[in-house]
């Protein structure tokens, strides 16, 4: 997902930070002994974007898992969320996913 988002960045000529832009993924594991499987996987963003490019980030960061390979391979058997914490200029922002 983080390429994807990179890509759908890029794809509407939003310039940003490529030092700053990060993130972090936590997973989610259940069950007992050999017989585990991943629950959910989730997301989380570091991103700055120049503050006239809020409205096409927030359109990249909507629409990236649907453009994600391994997203839509796992789409209905592992839940996958997404919150980006986004600097637009002066202002902070954190964006999450949207429940399905």
């Amino acid at each position: 997902m983080y390429g994807t988002l990179r890509g759908a960045l890029a794809g509407r000529k939003v310039a940003f930070d490529r030092e700053s832009y990060t993130a972090a993924v936590e997973g989610r594991i259940v069950g007992i002994g050999k017989t585990i499987r991943i629950k959910s996987i989730h997301m989380k963003y570091e991103l700055t974007v120049p503050g006239e490019s809020r409205e096409a980030t927030e359109r990249a960061l909507a629409l990236h898992p649907q453009g994600c390979p391994a997203h839509q391979s796992v789409q209905g058997a592992i839940d996958v969320t997404w919150e980006a914490r986004v600097r637009f200029g002066a202002e902070v922002v954190t964006l999450r996913s949207q429940p399905d």
